[in-house]
């Protein structure tokens, strides 16, 4: 039996069980067998005293009976939370993949993109890059840095949550009409790294959104939160629900359904072009204005920082949403060719995962073999 250890982000936010999710598909797709996901959260910053990422305690535990080890997805890179002891790290023994990582800047207050102050050192991406053995970047931007460092694994991978529209058959139904329903996916502004100037504007920007929502004639109009901590800020709205849930499956289902979908978070807005939902994208850092441009998507993202009329550029979409169909289809080859990557990519990886585990592992009976 393969024991696979997947090193990635097991905070608060749903999103991230999105990725997850749709790297399970190439995982399966790659092994074509039952294997042991063993998930360790990439730090420790969340869990007091819990094991986590690449340290002495997990590099000990991956050696005595893991197989291989993959971390991501996430902008990992970009908020320092993937714990690396470097002098642990050489001493990991099975192979490693990094897959589907960001690392983006942010605006400060003259609205110049910089580093982030929590940004993992460079020390330790170019350590990772010289014991990694295969690696997929997210985008452009945190490929180009990682080349601008010295490192040599900056091959491109996007974002695995682009083709979960293979996984509707297995989203639960929801209870409700949600046809005529439009969520407004937010973040709570004391947790967008943006200047303060732009972080007063945001509830004011939704208020103005959910008044257009409400003019242009959705008979539901609410809000989604991401993450537990953005129910307090939701709850601030007194006129208007709010919608909350940690089950990814749940949280996909809403999205597949929903008439629209309105946000500032990244990863409902890439489950609704893949699920062929309307939605409208606010960005407001590095991270994901680098991403929707890597897929094609660039001409559809508002900036927020940079854009001098957010509700003009909101009501230009909403009055051209089939464009977004065409872009989708204008990228299919590049989605196409971001998916052979990734597929390739971990067949390879499985490759050398089974060459390890029939070089440590005593001979057993035959594994269980999944359905072509």
């Amino acid at each position: 039996m393969i024991n696979l250890f997947c090193i990635r982000p097991k905070g608060f936010n749903v999103g991230n069980d999105a990725i997850y999710l749709g790297m399970q598909h190439f995982i399966y797709n790659a092994f074509g067998e039952v294997v042991n996901l063993i998930n360790l959260p990439a730090t420790s910053r969340y869990e007091s005293q819990a094991k986590a990422g690449l340290t002495s305690k997990t590099i000990y535990e991956i050696n005595q009976y893991g197989h291989g080890v993959i971390i991501g997805g996430g902008n990992l890179f970009e908020n320092g939370e993937l714990d690396v002891q470097l002098d642990a790290l050489g001493a990991l023994e099975v192979p490693l993949m990094v897959f589907s990582v960001s690392r983006g800047r942010v605006y400060n207050r003259r609205l110049e993109l910089v580093r982030r102050t929590d940004t993992m050192p460079d020390r330790i991406l170019k350590a990772l890059d010289e014991r990694v053995d295969f690696a997929l970047l997210r985008d452009r931007a945190t490929s180009e840095h990682m080349a601008s460092i010295g490192c040599r694994n900056t091959t491109i991978g996007g974002c695995p949550t682009i083709y979960l529209d293979r996984m509707m058959h297995r989203l639960p139904d929801v209870p409700g009409a949600l046809d005529r329903t439009a969520l407004v996916s937010v973040r709570t502004p004391d947790l967008m790294s943006i200047p303060l100037e732009k972080q007063a504007r945001v509830r004011n920007d939704i208020l103005d959104i959910l008044a257009l929502l409400r003019q242009r004639g959705y008979g539901d109009v609410r809000l989604l939160c991401h993450d537990h901590r953005d129910i307090a800020f939701a709850a601030s709205f007194s006129d208007v629900d709010y919608v909350y849930t940690g089950d990814v499956m749940t949280y996909l289902a809403l999205l597949s359904r929903c008439a629209l979908n309105v946000t500032y978070r990244l990863h409902s807005f890439l489950p609704c072009v893949s699920f062929g939902c309307p939605t409208i994208k606010i960005s407001y850092d590095e991270r994901a204005l680098s991403l929707i441009d890597t897929l094609g998507l660039g001409e559809w993202n508002i900036n927020m920082i940079e854009e001098p009329n957010l509700m003009g550029a909101i009501r230009d979409r909403m009055d051209r949403m089939d464009d977004l169909d065409r872009l989708k289809r204008a990228n299919a080859p590049l989605w196409q060719a971001f998916y052979d990557q990734f597929d390739s990519t971990f067949r390879q990886f499985a490759g050398e995962v089974h060459a390890y585990h029939d070089a440590v592992e005593p001979k057993r009976p035959p594994v269980l073999r999944l359905a072509a």
